[in-house]
């Protein structure tokens, strides 16, 4: 498509050098050229149609790369990234060897933070300036450009605090568009809606927080954003910008079904719908065991409970707040929030489910030691996204989480294999039997299995079983990856055992396997350092077993973006790499 504008823009600097009335045209090709890619390619679409306008005024007003800008989370960075000299390589975006979806500090100097999490703009920004003040560069300004799902996140506001009373030289833009991946939820939410409706009927929070506060302006008028942001420019100190936009602005389906088009998929750049998939009978995703699951079990359990930060779709918990309205919780960003809250539950005798993806447990980090495991509190995280989950790339695998819990005392940790599993284990925490927290870990995508909902049996907590009986060598798998085991021993006479448990381990199956088998190979989703294998390891070396020990996991690298099986190929976790590793000790 010829592009008039796009076409002869690569850079700030070139984008400067058209006239503000040639602007909106600029803004309507961007548009489409996001459009036309992502239908093809896939990615994050509605975000960064919402900002097309906004992006352009920022650039087009601050002296980019020497100005810093900032995107929270970086969903809504498509429009940033093309105009900063990576549109010939847009259509790499998110693919393996592509660029990230993300902004990435090392791919372009106009990334000047990498951002994958929520709610860190703010402080980021703040210390680039407060860096700037001490450098006596007091002219370089200082852009936080965040969403208002990120904004209620509680990092977010302790940046407001600190910013507040700083003078330092920042701008917050706050992209008000009621919808982070779902709708906003919360106190602000409702503020911020009362702002854009002018009922507010208190002090603007804001300006109490000493921060200049200009807006609610319109998003999608560059003009007056370019007039708004050229005179910021001349107020030092704080400020603060209120802009609303229209998640997935320019693309009617996008617009009206905002939470299915934040990533939908492949879909018909001309009529906007989305491309048919296969009809056929599937196995479920692993979330949707999970979301389904915990609703039939709830029906039984008045005491169970859900939770969950700012992932009722994501996480499936969505149907048990569709059927049990007054017993689901969505947060919102607030991962901390989200733990402690479930550790409170569990401390008046409830039965709380935090349904969260691996990699934002990790912002929960202190929670979990000190609010939950320190008090022995019964809660039960459920870990989706576990493991590599690919295209999101290095801020979104989820492959730390058996290393950053199994040193925690009091924590029980599984995954399942399958998800049958799954719904075993869901069912055996909420038994009244266990009196220890549990992570219970399950990847993205879908499973193997078309027949899941079968009737429930209680998991005995620290077994693991035999899958296949072999000689000489065994592998001990931990969660799903007992399918691509199975896969890669299927024409070796080796031994199979999922474990299922990183902590408690099996202990007497364990003394079993290394007084059986000369070799162990250990196989996890997860990293080599800390992980499944090193539990195994530590168990080797405090008997003092002279066996050889494999381990077979994610290396002590973090893990770029592309499919989970390409990087599963890339890190040697394939089947047919395995099946490799396994022949070449059957023929030592």
């Amino acid at each position: 498509m010829n592009f008039q504008f796009l076409n002869h823009l690569n850079t700030p600097s070139d984008l400067r050098a058209l006239a503000p009335q040639e602007l909106p045209d600029l803004a309507k090709e961007l548009r489409q050229y996001i459009i036309n890619v992502v239908a093809t390619k896939e990615g994050h679409l509605g975000a960064s149609l919402g900002v097309v306008e906004l992006t352009i005024a920022l650039h087009y007003v601050f002296n980019t790369p020497t100005d810093l800008l900032i995107w929270d989370v970086g969903h809504q960075a498509y429009a940033h990234k093309i105009l900063t000299d990576r549109k010939t390589v847009f259509h790499t975006n998110r693919q393996l060897n592509g660029i990230s979806g993300f902004p990435k500090r090392e791919e372009s100097l106009y990334d000047t933070f990498g951002t994958g999490h929520a709610s860190t703009s703010i402080s980021a920004a703040l210390g680039m300036a407060l860096a700037s003040k001490i450098k006596g560069d007091l002219n370089k300004q200082h852009v936080a450009v965040i969403g208002d799902a990120s904004i209620a996140g509680g990092m977010a506001f302790e940046g407001l605090n600190h910013a507040g009373v700083s003078n330092a030289n920042i701008l917050v833009i706050l992209n008000d568009n009621a919808i982070g991946i779902d709708p906003s939820v919360g106190a602000l939410k409702q503020y911020l809606t009362q702002v854009k409706t002018g009922i507010q009927t208190h002090d603007n929070i804001f300006e109490a927080l000493n921060f200049n506060y200009s807006g609610p302006i319109n998003g999608h008028d560059v003009f007056s954003l370019i007039t708004e942001l050229e005179r910021l420019k001349t107020i030092k100190g704080p400020k603060f910008l209120h802009v609303i936009t229209t998640k997935g602005k320019g693309l009617k389906q996008a617009e009206e079904n905002q939470v299915v088009y934040h990533a939908p998929g492949k879909f018909d750049a001309l009529t906007g719908d989305i491309l048919p998939k296969v009809t056929t009978a599937q196995p479920p995703k692993y979330q949707d065991v999970f979301g389904h699951t915990l609703v039939e079990l709830a029906h039984k359990n008045e005491r169970i409970v859900g939770i969950t930060p700012a992932m009722p779709t994501g996480s499936s918990l969505k149907y048990m707040m569709a059927t049990f309205p007054e017993r689901a919780f969505d947060v919102g960003i607030a991962e901390q929030h989200a733990v402690t809250l479930a550790a409170g539950m569990a401390t008046q005798n409830m039965i709380p489910y935090c349904a969260i993806y691996s990699t934002f447990l990790q912002r929960g980090y202190d929670q979990i030691i000190h609010d939950v495991a320190l008090q022995n509190l019964p809660v039960i995280f459920c870990l989706d996204r576990a493991g590599l989950v690919g295209e999101d790339g290095a801020t979104h695998h989820g492959v730390f989480d058996l290393a950053y819990l199994r040193c925690i005392p009091n924590l029980i940790i599984a995954a399942p294999r399958n998800e049958i599993a799954l719904r075993n284990l869901l069912y055996t925490a909420q038994l009244g039997t266990l009196s220890n927290p549990i992570a219970i870990r399950y990847p993205r995508g879908r499973g193997t299995l078309t027949e899941w909902q079968v009737p429930f049996t209680e998991i005995s907590i620290g077994k693991g079983t035999q899958l296949k009986k072999g000689e000489k060598v065994a592998v001990l798998s931990i969660g799903t990856m007992a399918q691509t085991v199975t896969e890669a021993i299927k024409n070796h006479s080796v031994s199979h055992y999922d474990m299922q448990f990183v902590k408690p381990l099996d202990t007497a199956l364990l003394h079993d396997i290394f007084n059986t088998y000369n070799v162990i190979i250990t196989v996890e989703n997860g990293t080599i350092v800390g992980g499944f294998g090193s539990a195994i390891a530590e168990f080797k070396a405090a008997h003092a077993y002279p066996n050889t020990l494999k381990i077979c996991g994610v290396p002590d690298v973090f893990i770029e973006h592309g499919t989970t099986a390409e990087l599963m190929e890339k890190i040697g976790l394939s089947a047919a790499q395995l099946e490799q590793t396994i022949h070449g000790f059957l023929q030592a």
